[in-house]
């Protein structure tokens, strides 16, 4: 059978409609997964459209699976980082939901405290178990959406849920019933679905689900998860840890509409960030992410990053403001002991730091040179250096003028007799066998004696 496709306008073949497959054994996908080797890529060189949709935006989980990683946020704490989120999606909130655990009296007062500031964006969201009475608190919280969790892959309907696919299907679609009858729309987080039988199992599940849907007359929600961080984002991938197949396939086969379709994926393999880039451009319109990737094992998809990526694909912020990545990242140092590893791109304490000399000496010409976009105007970081041994006198100076936030008419430049003494004390220091970086209190004092003062009401 014909029809017209309202996404291509194009006369196309109808969707076939995948059953359920109910087979006696698991499929693990050995030959791709045989866990005492690296998982392998395989390729069938099949390719899906690019279907970025009208309107892409982020939601976060660093209430929920970021929080699992670390020790429990306080309820201050979660209100405070609540408010920068915010601030950080503006006022059209590209930063779009955020999700809460609902379990303890503790988790209740942070969402409680979090409603009360009245802030549109981001809308909170839950996360629950699968249970009429955890339904019934997420509607008594006057919350209108949350996650469940429906494990779709056989790795987890046989070997932890102890099922069978029909089992297994008929269990999450009661669930799902469950949630309709409580009024709340149901976000369905399918865990490991780049470990599941796409065709097998997934899509038919879907589809009753979207059956159950028109129905009961309240939208579905389908989180893809990709909870080991197989996902691969390369074309012509084969299923199961293809991203742009997984998406498409979920629109094509599903029918699952942009708006209703959210990736959320893991940094096992360093893929987060393309792999999330990727839902977006295959038509996901969500991407679901943690404050500093902070989440189970590797990491979560960094939201920072994804405030980024947005720019990037979009060319615009549209409202976001990037400073209060800054903010959030010092509020996780300062307020919350958290150990941000130096290198991490945005937020970490060398991402624009150079300590060669031959980089810092093309910073001190034009910063443009080393430095990946202006860090002062969007992130409020302007860029810097470390002095060391490698600094040389550019360095050197490039450190005076930063530190000191010298004016272009008060700059010094490397040919200064002050930055030939301070280079000539530093190369001393090395000489001696020194093998630590120079610090800021170091160099100030060395500076002052080497000057006389000339610094000293700065």
């Amino acid at each position: 059978m014909l029809e017209i496709s309202s996404k291509s306008n194009l006369l196309e073949q109808k969707n076939y409609k995948y059953s359920l497959q109910d087979v006696a054994d698991p499929n693990l996908y050995r030959e791709i997964y045989s866990y005492d080797t690296v998982p392998k890529v395989a390729f069938n060189h099949r390719r899906v459209p690019m279907n970025m949709p009208e309107d892409i935006w982020i939601t976060d989980t660093s209430f929920r699976d970021g929080q699992q990683s670390v020790d429990p946020y306080t309820v201050d704490q979660i209100v405070n980082l609540y408010k920068l989120m915010s601030k950080l999606g503006g006022p059209y909130g590209i930063i779009r939901q955020t999700e809460f655990f609902i379990y303890s009296k503790k988790d209740r007062e942070a969402v409680e405290r979090c409603q009360e500031l009245g802030l549109r964006f981001p809308e909170i969201t839950t996360w629950i178990r699968a249970s009429k009475e955890d339904f019934k608190l997420v509607r008594d919280l006057g919350i209108k959406e949350t996650g469940i969790l429906v494990s779709c892959s056989d790795y987890h309907i046989f070997k932890k849920m102890k099922m069978t696919r029909k089992q297994c299907m008929e269990h999450y679609l009661e669930t799902v019933r469950l949630a309709f009858e409580a009024g709340v729309l149901p976000r369905c987080h399918l865990e490991d679905i780049t470990r599941a039988d796409f065709y097998g199992f997934v899509v038919p599940f879907v589809n009753e689900l979207m059956k159950m849907s028109r129905e009961a007359g309240i939208p579905v929600k389908i989180r893809a998860c990709d909870t080991m961080g197989y996902g691969v984002p390369y074309t012509g991938v084969a299923l199961p840890r293809s991203v742009p197949g997984i998406i498409y396939g979920l629109q094509h086969y599903s029918d699952v509409k942009s708006e209703m379709l959210e990736w959320h994926g893991h940094n096992d393999f360093y893929k987060a960030v393309v792999n999330a880039s990727t839902a977006w451009l295959y038509g996901a319109s969500a991407v679901n992410c943690s404050l500093l990737g902070i989440g189970e094992r590797t990491g979560n998809v960094p939201l920072e990053a994804m405030v980024f990526e947005y720019a990037s694909l979009r060319g615009s912020l549209d409202g976001m403001d990037p400073r209060a990545i800054t903010e959030i990242a010092e509020y996780f140092k300062h307020e919350m002991g958290y150990k941000i590893p130096d290198m991490t791109p945005f937020v970490g304490k060398n991402f624009n730091k150079t300590r060669a000399g031959i980089h810092a000496d093309g910073l001190l010409k034009d910063e443009e040179i080393y430095n990946i976009f202006d860090t002062k105007k969007i992130l409020d970081r302007p860029a810097s250096v470390m002095v060391s041994k490698t600094s040389g006198l550019a360095g050197i100076a490039y450190w005076i003028n930063e530190n000191y936030e010298l004016s272009p008419e008060e700059a010094v430049d490397k040919r200064d007799p002050v930055v030939i003494k301070m280079k000539e004390w530093i190369d001393a220091e090395y000489a001696d066998g020194r093998v630590a970086s120079l610090s800021n209190n170091e160099l100030e004092t060395k500076l002052e004696e080497f000057s006389d003062g000339r610094f000293r009401r700065l």
